[in-house]
């Protein structure tokens, strides 16, 4: 979240930010509940310090009528004080529901519109899209025809979104899998599997709604837990509360996680397959960064996906993700579109954002720089390194052949043990 002062003294700026990103957010109510909590909590103090005084008095009385008179007065003031506390309590609850409704500050690069359709492509990828000279399939087709993909089952254990990955998918996932930590652990990332379920308050400090109409989130019935979305819920929550040394930075991990998302409001196509589903694997890259590093750190992000998704021979464009579409913590992200010829259009594989500190804000993430006084809030950054599910969805589709087969591309043949899935019917 942003800084109360910063919000009251750049409210123009804010409010503006708050329209481009499309967050119906009231500054005029917010800017006079923080002046109202600033004068509550000057009363506060006030009348603590007259009760204080007066309860040092008693013990000065000249006779019991002047001591009975000032436990009087005491008993007053301490009553006015709980109101007073009460008041500035109400405040600052409703204050602080506002200040977590405020985006993130933009960019000013970042493109101003509502939604992707205003996403700015800054340019594309090592492979060419590929020109068939058959009709080719997507990857619901290929998977049914290979064995690779159990929908129905998928859907008769858990419901639509749900799916089973058989046979050579299985290794597919895995050796997807593996490429991705090798890569990432020669920059330098510590490798982490993360838990599933994370506390609500950590959800809500990532920035994520545990609850409520909006929320994508599946949340356990009776319990403070939800199913987390990305392990940029665990591996942020990591470090809540804690301060860090400066030297010590940047700290970078990579997280293997399940994610479940309820993908409400989806429809159309966007459901179709492997696209939109309610639970996948990925591999996540979260880095806890020094301020001044940080916007470079975004761009080694966006590198890195970039030479991933290069060396499995994909098809793809960068994007400059519009104020609109950029979600509360981002203050700048790129989204990796993958070239899917199933759908004859690009679609969102991978995502890196620079939050600021806007996470650490929130989760209370500090540094520390040795011979400084005082300590600051860190930067955090998060970016995708392979969402298993849509990964395969372009792998299959983009390296598809007349015959039915899928080469595999020759960075994951290693893990693979082989060039190619063919049907065994």
């Amino acid at each position: 979240m942003l800084d109360r002062r910063f919000i009251v003294e750049n409210a123009e700026l804010v409010r503006e930010n708050c329209y481009n990103r499309g967050a119906p957010v009231v500054m005029d109510r917010f800017v006079e509940l923080e002046e109202c909590r600033k004068a509550k909590l000057i009363e506060v103090e006030q009348l603590n310090r007259q009760a204080n005084e007066v309860s040092k008095s008693i013990g000065k009385a000249k006779d019991q009528a002047e001591r009975e008179s000032r436990k009087e007065q005491g008993r007053q003031l301490r009553q006015q004080t709980q109101d007073a506390q009460a008041e500035l309590d109400s405040v600052a609850a409703e204050l602080d529901e506002l200040l977590r409704q405020i985006p993130n500050l933009s960019h000013p690069d970042s493109p101003i519109g509502e939604d992707d359709k205003s996403n700015l492509e800054l340019f594309r990828g090592k492979t060419p899209l590929p020109e068939f000279d058959f009709q080719p399939l997507d990857h619901v087709e290929l998977a049914e025809k290979l064995d690779l993909v159990d929908f129905e089952a998928g859907a008769n254990v858990a419901g639509h979104g749900f799916y089973f990955l058989k046979n050579d998918a299985v290794l597919l996932e895995l050796a997807l899998q593996r490429y991705a930590i090798e890569t990432l652990m020669g920059e330098g990332f510590t490798p982490v599997t993360t838990p599933d379920l994370a506390r609500n308050d950590v959800l809500a400090g990532i920035g994520f709604i545990p609850r409520g109409p909006e929320t994508q989130i599946y949340s356990v019935e009776n319990t403070d837990l939800s199913l987390i979305a990305t392990a940029e819920i665990t591996l942020g929550g990591m470090l809540a509360g804690q301060t860090l040394d400066a030297e010590l930075l940047p700290k970078q991990l990579c997280g293997i996680s399940h994610c479940f998302r309820t993908e409400a409001g989806a429809h159309g196509r966007a459901t179709r397959g492997l696209y939109r589903v309610h639970q996948f694997t990925k591999i996540e890259m979260f880095v806890f960064t020094l301020p001044e590093e940080s916007d470079a750190m975004l761009d080694r992000l966006r590198e890195i996906e970039c030479r991933l998704f290069d060396g499995l021979e994909i098809p793809y464009r960068v994007v400059d993700t519009a104020t609109g579409d950029l979600g509360g913590p981002a203050y700048r992200k790129f989204d990796l579109e993958a070239w899917m010829p199933g759908r004859d259009e690009f679609g969102e594989v991978t995502s890196a954002s620079n939050c600021t500190d806007y996470q650490a804000r929130r989760l209370n993430i500090r540094y520390r720089v040795k011979g400084k006084k005082g300590t600051r809030f860190l930067h955090t950054l998060n970016g995708t390194a392979i969402a298993i599910s849509r990964a395969l969805i372009a792998l299959l589709e983009n390296h598809q052949q007349a015959d039915g087969s899928i080469i595999i591309p020759e960075a994951l043949r290693q893990w693979m043990g082989k060039e190619r899935i063919e049907s065994c019917g």
